[in-house]
């Protein structure tokens, strides 16, 4: 597996992490994480990261998707649509991946070819966050416009607007998808699915930064502080809580392999941590590991490369909406403009490698073409010199 991290110096961090059986011993931190790569691909600090069975994508205030082949450790490419600061991306399955920003769009990329089938004006502010109904059929989204919105997958259009009073900055599904809860600042609303309604609220001490469901009814909850905490969902009680880093949490993400329940999560105090849940919720999670970035962390992905996505894509009726005059895929530049006029239909094919020097790459990748061009011109030219000279 494969912890990765984006950060405010604009690096992502990639570090090789190979889990211990139980057999090894019940001590803490059996796990040891080992630097993979440092990878300086923004222009800005990153601001969000997706990961699915093949790829790693990274959002970042330079308002670009940059693309990552973990198989092969290259970087695959970049996208260019949005005019915003990428603010959320999820993946659903290995053919589709959800993107939004600043900009207020909601962007439905096909993962085969990285074009965009569908670009969406989802909120007349900022897309704050976004999450996808383990069905792929729905979505949910929040923004600055202090609205909550449905999204049919299927037919790609608004199915449902709620208005809420604040702006919510994090929506999130159950993992049955029976329930969701939307973040207002320091405070959980529980929204029941088959009545649209809250069932109940939770209240967290600071303001929460991320959140993650454990179960259907446990939520590990991170935010302005050193601690994290797990809620039921159901009875509205905190069931555990404990001291996870020296600042505040700024992402967290769990997962589930043989013999463990992981938890993993990321701070501004430079540490990635990755902790054992017990089945007992009520008993403090063990430290498996820890590694220190020495940056300010503000987004976290794990890769598991044995775990194969069972979801394959979005429903199918999504994919013919494609818009051709929207979907840009592409390399952009520091100081280059990308108007939406422009139209990029293919990604540079030139790769660089994840621990390369990715500036130079992108920098010959765009110089690639005209410098070929130039060459069959001279070529072509002497061609004709010689056939006129036989022909004297």
């Amino acid at each position: 597996m494969e912890l990765v991290a984006g950060c405010y110096e604009q690096i992502l961090f990639g570090f090789t992490v190979h889990p211990k059986s139980e057999a090894c011993g019940d001590r803490e931190q059996q796990w040891t994480p080992v630097a993979d790569f440092t990878h300086h691909a923004h222009t800005a600090s990153l601001s969000a990261v997706a990961v699915n069975s093949r790829f790693v994508v990274t959002g970042s205030k330079d308002e670009t998707i940059h693309i990552y082949d973990m198989k092969k450790k290259i970087e695959h490419g970049a996208l260019v649509h949005h005019s915003g600061t990428i603010t959320c991306l999820k993946f659903y399955g290995n053919r589709h991946l959800i993107s939004g920003a600043e900009d207020g769009l909601i962007c439905i990329w096909d993962v085969k070819k990285w074009e965009c089938l569908k670009s969406i004006k989802a909120h007349k502010g900022h897309v704050t966050f976004l999450s996808i109904h383990p069905s792929g059929k729905l979505a949910l989204s929040v923004g600055t416009d202090k609205t909550l919105r449905t999204w049919n997958l299927i037919e790609g259009r608004s199915a449902f607007i709620k208005n809420i009073k604040q702006n919510a900055h994090i929506v999130e599904w159950s993992p049955r998808g029976e329930q969701y809860v939307v973040i207002i600042q320091n405070k959980i609303d529980i929204y029941q699915l088959d009545t649209a309604s809250i069932s109940g609220t939770i209240t967290n001490e600071k303001r929460i930064s991320a959140v993650k469901f454990l179960s259907e009814s446990v939520l590990a909850v991170a935010g302005d502080e050193e601690v994290i905490r797990l809620f039921d969902c159901d009875s509205l009680v905190c069931l555990c809580e404990f001291k996870a880093h020296e600042n505040r949490v700024k992402a967290v993400f769990s997962f589930d392999i043989p013999e463990h329940h992981v938890i993993v999560t990321a701070s501004s105090d430079g540490f990635i941590k990755m902790w054992k849940l017990k089945q007992n919720k009520k008993i403090r999670p063990s430290l498996l590991c820890e590694v220190n970035t020495n940056a300010r962390l503000t987004c976290l992905g794990v890769w598991l490369d044995t775990v194969p996505d069972t979801k394959a894509s979005l429903p199918p009726a999504v994919e013919p909406s494609v818009s051709k005059e929207q979907s840009k895929i592409g390399k952009k530049e520091p100081g280059d403009t990308v108007h939406k006029e422009e139209k990029q239909s293919k990604p540079s094919t030139k790769k660089c490698g994840l621990t390369g020097d990715s500036k130079k790459a992108t920098q010959e990748s765009s110089l690639v073409s005209t410098k070929k061009r130039k060459r069959v011109e001279v070529l072509e030219k002497k061609r004709k010199k010689k056939k006129i000279k036989t022909m004297q």
